[in-house]
């Protein structure tokens, strides 16, 4: 088995997919493509340019385009929303504060050793190779990506002086899907790249599906709620620029001639901070001011809005201003936790099977792409200590008390089956059954040693209460 092969099956490459991209494309590691970088300072993607209006209808032209295979309207309108206080918010403690909680390996020891700990001989510093490879920010960048388009992209970008390259997350808005080749490309500013995930070059995160991810991304849902709550802000800005403010009136009386009301008008309109009036008779200044409560409905709308995006990034309504921060701690109680499992595993997925192989590959050979290891991120919440020793401390006293209780019976309690079925740590229990692994036979052995003195003892008892 070839390279590619050996690649197209750890990512599950179907079978009916061709391996050959359109006539015209460049591919990323040609010299005609190195060379044009080059010129440019290693710059891949055209400048992306924010559109800063947005209407009910362009989010359905973005999906429409979307559908046909551009998704760079539905990029476009996810960029635009993150801009929102609520949805940056939620939105980097599903990222952010997920990249962040422990992370955990699996398999070779050597090659998790070597990701774990990366030694620089030239600064003495030992550091993670894995974070230098796939940095936080990136990642978790890359991670919202897919949240909110349902797909994402990044470039695994040679860096010199070592042997992994580096994660560098580019901008979903100029990917392509070509529905004829089942085939994703980049739009550069050098023209259209294929993109073959896991080859060394590229990185595709798709949690959103491998057939039209985008359409189970956030950004519809999160992009009409925050149109609707940006145009009720606009609106209610213009109230209050026209009508927050009450009007002056200024009264004359139906005897005073134009010259007099004239002067008086001018007095009333230099109205300013600490005013005082000499109003002689028939004379009268009053404010006007507006009685409708139009402005109730943008802030009701600004709510509701609100609420819909906690819902659709939280899965539930959740309490933001609860300090300065988040930490670790915080993010179980922010987000629901199916969610942070779901984020979690796709990252990882993609990760497993497109970047760790890319290090294992450059560091140990294509012969050690069989021993690559994997990771995740430890999402469980943290445990409660103290209500956990109540419960063992509960389970402690009916353990006592049930031993106490059948001891006249001749009948014993399996303590062994009881600590597994609480989850109560055993010394010298690998297995998590309960019972020390290398006493079973001897516990065992006791247990049937000591039944027949119990029931010689409760006989006893018996013939001593019956005299």
């Amino acid at each position: 088995m070839g390279l590619r092969e050996a690649l197209g099956a750890l990512l599950g490459i179907s079978a009916y997919q061709t391996g050959k991209p359109a006539s015209g494309s460049i591919e990323l590691d040609s010299p005609e493509a190195d060379t044009i970088r080059r010129m440019y300072g290693g710059q891949l993607q055209p400048i992306a340019y924010s559109q800063t209006r947005w209407y009910l209808a362009d989010v359905e032209a973005a999906e429409l385009a979307a559908d046909a295979g551009s998704i760079a309207q539905a990029a476009a309108l996810w960029s635009a929303a993150r801009r929102d206080a609520v949805v940056a918010g939620l939105l980097s403690t599903r990222t952010g504060g997920l990249v962040r909680l422990p992370k955990r390996f699996l398999g070779d020891a050597e090659i998790i050793g070597s990701l774990e700990l990366g030694h620089h001989a030239e600064t003495g510093v030992v550091r993670s190779a894995f974070d230098e490879m796939c940095p936080p920010q990136e990642i978790a960048l890359l991670a919202a990506d897919g949240i909110g388009c349902g797909v994402g992209v990044a470039e695994l970008v040679p860096v010199e002086g070592r042997d992994y390259p580096v994660l560098v997350r580019l901008d979903p808005r100029f990917l392509v899907y070509r529905w004829s080749e089942n085939r994703w490309y980049f739009r550069s500013f050098m023209g259209l790249i294929p993109i073959t995930p896991g080859d060394g070059h590229w990185v595709l995160h798709t949690p959103g599906g491998r057939n039209a991810p985008w359409q189970n991304g956030l950004c519809w849902a999160l992009g009409r709620a925050w149109v609707r709550k940006t145009h009720a802000a606009l609106h209610r800005d213009n109230w209050e620029a026209k009508l927050a403010n009450p009007a002056r009136v200024a009264k004359s009386p139906a005897g005073a001639s134009d010259e007099q009301r004239r002067g008086w008008f001018e007095r009333v309109a230099a109205w300013g901070v600490n005013t005082v009036f000499s109003m002689p008779p028939g004379y009268d200044v009053a404010l006007l001011e507006s009685n409708g409560r139009g402005w109730e409905s943008f802030t009701k709308t600004i709510e509701e809005q609100t609420r819909e995006i906690q819902i659709a990034l939280a899965g539930q309504t959740v309490t933001t201003d609860g300090g300065t921060g988040f930490a670790n701690a915080d993010i179980h109680k922010s987000i629901r936790a199916d969610l942070i499992k779901e984020t979690a595993d796709g990252l990882a997925y993609t990760l497993n099977t497109q970047c760790i192989p890319a290090f294992v590959l450059n560091r140990y050979g294509e012969d050690a792409l069989t021993r690559c290891p994997v990771m995740s991120w430890d999402v469980t919440p943290p445990r409660d200590m103290k209500a956990e020793a109540e419960a063992m401390n509960t389970a402690g006293m009916a353990l006592k008390m049930l031993t106490e209780a059948l001891e006249p019976h001749g009948v014993l309690v399996d303590a062994a089956a009881f600590c597994s079925k609480f989850g109560i740590p055993v010394l010298g229990d690998v297995d998590g059954d309960g019972k020390p692994d290398e006493i079973v036979k001897s516990i065992d052995k006791g247990r049937q040693e000591m039944r027949p003195a119990l029931l010689r003892a409760h006989r006893d008892r018996q013939l001593q209460e019956a005299a």
